[in-house]
């Protein structure tokens, strides 16, 4: 089996010899039992949310477009 040499920073290295089940397990096997999030957010999935979501206020839908309709560009776009 072939490998690769990493870098990682100490904290990160002290982490996975913590989750160790025994001295004689390697990081390869630790890294193994991990548990990763590999879902990509999707428009889909924030749709679904939405329709949990509480209604936005009328209030804050006004004062949306009112900030919106007073905003100008600046007279230098490299000066915020």
């Amino acid at each position: 089996m072939s490998s690769k040499n990493i870098s990682i920073t100490e904290d990160a290295y002290a982490r996975l010899r913590r989750a160790r089940k025994h001295p004689g397990e390697s990081f390869s096997q630790v890294i193994r039992r991990g548990k990763w999030d590999t879902d990509a957010p999707t428009a889909q999935g924030w749709l679904s949310n939405m329709d949990s979501a509480p209604p936005v206020e009328e209030s804050v839908l006004e004062a949306l477009e009112r900030d919106q309709q007073n905003d100008t560009a600046p007279k230098d776009k490299w000066i915020s």
